[in-house]
């Protein structure tokens, strides 16, 4: 393995990934409305004779690389958040800027960089003859993770018929290598009341009075949940709510709210719905507490409606997977630090529900992820298409038994 080769290689292609990346950042490509960004980065890989090009009925792009029978996947989302607040930003977010060491705009970090080094990091396998029988390559572009993470996966695996060995999640990591990450789910809560004129509230049974009490044990709850060595503490945030009354001068007879859940290791959906129905104030108003489902149709008007619920996964240290990661990237950039991811990612349905490996290393900053400003950093994208260049034939020769 000429580490030396594949570092000079991945830097000589910086200002292919630079154009690349800017090109994508230029195209609004938030989740369902991502047709534009795909058709690109389909282009680009055509550009760079991939072996197979795909765009599948959900909208996915995947590209392969090689023949061989271990097929390998690196996995980036490719939709974003919006802008937000405008008047946060100090540069327009879809044109963005670019200078000696950074590129800015929406999806820099997250994750438009993350597909920019894999499609080079599968250019750089093929010009350097590291493509063999024994491997295949996936880069995956996947749509909607914003709005449902892993759906897009379990459309992959289940509809498209890919089952990979290992995935590599190429969200950003901080420069470190990552190998967990706490699960979720979305919740809501719901009580009713009765309405009535506002003049004589005593009439009426005010379904925000009964909320307010909810609010209460639900925020005590999330001091006593879970905690895991590795993957932290499970935590629930209350992120939205709701009312029906017939106007501003009537009791409220509804009230709403949704519930952010993270699910530390060994928490699961079932549990964490108990955790709420159990609540004195739940029990005390009958409040119905549900699980969300997800049924947005994608850009190309598919549906695949699914629960929000997003598996905890942990990938052990000295996985095979792992340990060919931490190889490559020892080869030529020292020694790296293993953790954990604090936000969610596809592996919720890779590894999650499915149980196939992942591993996770990626251009930019965990920080940068649906804030303004954001950016990520040349550095990162030339060392993660090398380190994934490298992966590989260090997975499959050395690794693998």
């Amino acid at each position: 393995m000429d580490f030396a080769k594949i570092k000079a290689t991945s830097e000589s292609y910086l200002p292919q990934m630079t154009k690349f990346l800017r090109d994508l950042i230029r195209i609004p490509g938030e989740s369902t409305e991502e047709e534009g960004v795909i058709n690109r980065i389909a282009q680009e890989m055509r550009d760079l004779q991939f072996d197979k090009v795909e765009i599948d009925p959900m909208g996915n792009v995947l590209g392969f690389m090689g023949t061989g029978d271990t097929l390998i996947a690196f996995d980036a989302h490719i939709d974003t958040v919006g802008i937000g607040e405008k008047s946060n930003w100090k540069f327009d977010p879809y044109e963005g800027y670019e200078n000696e060491e950074e590129i800015g705009g929406r999806g820099a970090s997250d994750q438009l960089g993350g597909i920019v080094s894999s499609v080079y990091g599968a250019k750089i396998m093929k010009d350097l003859g590291l493509l063999n029988d024994k491997y295949q390559v996936l880069v995956t572009g996947t749509v909607q993770e914003e709005d449902c993470d892993g759906l897009c996966w379990q459309y992959i695996i289940n509809e498209d018929k890919i089952r990979p060995e290992f995935v590599v999640i190429t969200e950003p990591t901080n420069g470190n290598i990552y190998r967990g990450q706490r699960g979720r789910m979305e919740i809501r809560v719901e009580v009713k009341g009765v309405s009535c004129h506002g003049s004589a509230p005593e009439r009426g049974d005010n379904a925000i009075y009964k909320m307010a009490e909810i609010l209460d044990e639900v925020k005590d709850l999330n001091n006593r949940l879970k905690d895991d060595p590795f993957l932290g503490k499970g935590t629930l945030a209350v992120s939205q709510i709701f009312f029906n009354s017939p106007s501003r001068c009537a009791v409220a007879d509804m009230c709403a709210i949704s519930i952010d859940r993270r699910l530390t290791d060994g928490e699961t959906y079932e549990s964490a719905l108990k955790e709420i129905s159990v609540l004195p104030s739940v029990k005390k108003y009958n409040a119905e507490v549900t699980m969300y489902k997800y049924d947005r149709p994608s850009y190309k008007n598919l549906v695949y409606p699914t629960d929000c619920f997003f598996p905890t996964w942990v990938i052990p240290e000295d996985h095979p997977a792992t340990k060919a990661m931490v190889k490559s990237y020892e080869g030529m950039y020292g020694t790296p630090k293993v953790d954990k991811w604090t936000f969610s990612t596809n592996g919720v349905s890779i590894m999650g529900r499915y149980g196939i490996p992942c591993i996770g290393f990626g251009p930019g900053k965990e920080e940068e992820a649906h804030a303004p400003n954001e950016k990520t950093w040349k550095a990162d994208l030339v060392k993660c298409a090398a380190v994934y260049a490298a992966l590989p034939t260090i997975y499959v020769n050395e690794m693998k038994k």
